[in-house]
């Protein structure tokens, strides 16, 4: 439920994933939800139906979030989003650095009125530990999932504005982007579409040295939005698109479960680990 309520919304084969369950299974879980007060369902759009919970279960959760259903322009993003955050918590490194995700509805949460008025929100980040066993402990990433295109100018000017933030999201105008202050965001994963990654390449090489910490993925097969797909690793549906063999380790299931099945190692590169297809580079970096 948690999970849940922090991406706005899953769909059915998305719940069946988080479960480590079949489809039939997830869809009883969906109804136990709504039996209790704690979730709504219906298909809003192409595909599997979405589940989003209710005031009662946001409360359960201990979330302060409106109870709305997903928006309908947003579906697409939502979903592809969410298949992001399911490939890079599927790496070993992620879960033996006990690294975790803040997804764009917490940060959004956090600016109140102000949201969307003068500063970007990524999409989610990873945060990274101090003492963590990866080298890259102690960092924060920002992750962008990319699913159309923006102009060259725009996309390039969002990457410097996630690339120069200082401050935490809700944090007072002055400290957003003090000089002199070491970044927020260590680096920034771009995971695109193959229509929104012509773009990104060439807003990346527009940030000249500074492009150096953006990072270019593809993403997952099962983040497409609108067609059937088969059962991922972990579940026994029957429909869903299948997740690449890199993927096949398997997927982490939600941090409150408090359960994990296999996954790549971050340490191979995030261009295959959890189905993100390939970057230019090496990554992770040195």
């Amino acid at each position: 439920m948690l999970f849940t309520g922090e991406m706005y919304g899953v769909q059915l084969d998305q719940l069946a994933v988080l479960l480590g369950a079949s489809l039939p299974r997830a869809r009883a879980v969906a109804a136990r939800w709504r039996r209790l007060g704690y979730a709504q369902s219906a298909r809003l759009g192409p595909g599997p139906a979405w589940t989003w919970l209710t005031r009662a279960g946001l409360t359960a959760c201990g979330l302060r979030y409106a109870a709305t259903p997903p928006a309908l322009s947003r579906l697409a993003h939502i979903r592809a989003v969410t298949e992001v955050r399911f490939a890079l918590e599927a790496t070993s490194d992620y879960r033996r650095a006990g690294a975790f995700w803040s997804g764009e509805r917490r940060l959004r949460a956090r600016m109140g009125g102000r949201a969307g008025v003068r500063e970007h929100l990524p999409d989610g980040e990873i945060h990274w530990p101090d003492g963590a066993p990866v080298p890259w402990a102690g960092e924060c990433w920002a992750v962008e999932a990319e699913l159309t295109r923006k102009t060259v100018a725009r996309t390039a000017a969002i990457m410097r504005e996630l690339l120069s933030r200082t401050g935490d999201y809700g944090c007072p105008a002055a400290d957003v982007a003090v000089p002199g202050r070491p970044p927020r965001h260590a680096r920034a994963l771009y995971v695109c579409s193959a229509a929104a990654r012509p773009t990104v390449t060439r807003a990346r090489e527009a940030l000249g040295p500074l492009g150096a910490r953006i990072e270019i993925r593809d993403l997952p097969p099962s983040a497409a939005f609108g067609h059937a797909t088969p059962a991922r690793p972990g579940t026994t549906g029957t429909t869903g698109a299948a997740m690449t063999s890199e993927a096949s380790g398997g997927i982490m299931a939600s941090r409150a479960a408090g359960t994990a099945r296999g996954g790549t190692a971050l340490s191979a590169g995030l261009a295959t680990a959890g189905g993100l297809g390939t970057g230019h580079g090496s990554w992770p970096p040195a």
